[in-house]
């Protein structure tokens, strides 16, 4: 049997060479190019059984060549690598068909263990099904700034998540932007054109969850002069993002997972049961799994709230992303009235030597406050 060959499309010789080399090191063949014309050439001729694309080339785009790569070869997986790592660079590459994807500089050990996962068989059924649709982002990379490693993995996460309908968990310190990727990932998907509504559990009196959650009927309670829509019946076909789940009360609770396992709810006060079909995005800045052990939080809620885990990173593991966040932060001000400011290397020093403990949030008060405050 013959041994399986990538080929590697990239300007930079460097990245080529290591490539290459791992390639080889892993029992595989390795042909490179920086040409997306010659891949292409290479791809149509029935050559190759792995694609590691580069996205911006002097002699074409990997992206732009991504559909003509697929109409070539359906079934051949194309990871993509590119040092444009925005969000929507991930989006694009998902959406276009691409196995994987991984931002400059990439970890050459997770992206050879991804070379050599898919070069094993796969069933014929598998590797032949056509990529998933995602919607355009209409822009929304600009909501979304940073290109640490941190970002880039929230990123990658986000994108594969566009196109499927699954309950999302955010997990962060306060202050990260639970809410601002929250927005993003149904501002990108399916459900972009219905509504986005978001309730903190942390902010209301307990006794008012479920009233809010689920709405009332007109004399439920005291002072129920009239029916109240809940934030379920108010995000019908979007997507509703639990704030601070975790203070969540007990019978919210209960109630809550009766909604997530019947696709329905009572109105507190009502009889009849309503249908609901939202997408649930929850976040916490909380310990679930201890507020679990210690009897605080249901199991069986979490486990359904808890589908696909993302980890939103502190500021202070997203050092390199400072300077462009407050870059990011002064332009809104300005755009906001505020006076046009400017930061000088030292001033940009200082930022990235505190450790922000108020995350994002805090550095976004701090270069407003300078904006509306300082005159130089």
């Amino acid at each position: 049997m013959s041994r399986q060959t990538v080929l590697i499309a990239d300007d930079d010789r460097s990245i080529c060479t290591v490539l290459s080399q791992a390639v080889r090191r892993s029992g595989f063949l390795a042909v490179t190019t920086d040409d997306a014309n010659e891949l292409l050439q290479w791809v149509q001729e029935g050559k190759g059984d792995l694609i590691i694309t580069d996205v911006l080339m002097p002699k074409g785009n990997g992206l732009e060549f991504l559909p003509r790569l697929k109409e070539a070869r359906p079934g051949l997986p194309v990871i993509v690598i590119s040092a444009n790592n925005t969000l929507m660079t991930a989006v694009k590459a998902n959406e276009l068909g691409a196995f994987e994807y991984f931002p400059k500089p990439f970890d050459l050990d997770a992206l050879m263990g991804c070379v050599e996962r898919t070069l094993a068989p796969v069933p014929a059924e598998i590797l032949n099904a056509p990529p998933p649709a995602i919607t355009d982002g209409h822009g929304m990379e600009k909501a979304l700034v940073g290109r640490s490693a941190a970002m880039q993995e929230v990123y990658k996460t986000l994108a594969k998540l566009i196109s499927v309908d699954l309950t999302v968990m955010l997990n962060g310190e306060s202050g990260t932007g639970k809410e601002l990727i929250a927005r993003t990932l149904h501002n990108l998907g399916s459900r972009k054109d219905n509504p986005f509504v978001a309730i903190n559990m942390a902010a209301m009196p307990r006794e008012l969850v479920e009233s809010e959650l689920f709405g009332h009927e007109k004399g439920a309670f005291t002072g129920a002069v009239a029916r109240k829509a809940g934030k379920f019946e108010q995000a019908e076909g979007g997507t509703l993002f639990l704030d601070e789940i975790g203070d969540m009360p007990p019978e919210a609770q209960t109630k809550l997972l009766r909604t997530l396992q019947e696709k329905e709810y009572v109105p507190v006060g009502g009889s009849q049961p309503r249908k609901t079909d939202v997408r649930i995005v929850s976040a916490t800045h909380r310990d679930l799994l201890e507020l679990v052990k210690r009897g605080d939080f249901r199991e069986d809620l979490f486990f359904r709230l808890n589908v696909v885990p993302i980890i939103v990173p502190p500021l202070r593991q997203r050092q390199e992303d400072i300077e462009s966040l407050a870059m990011h932060c002064l332009a809104k001000a300005q755009r906001q009235g505020l006076p046009e400011k400017h930061l000088s290397a030292d001033a940009i020093t200082a930022l990235q030597a505190h450790s922000w403990p108020g995350n994002v949030r805090e550095l976004e008060n701090l270069l407003f406050r300078l904006a509306a405050l300082h005159s130089d």
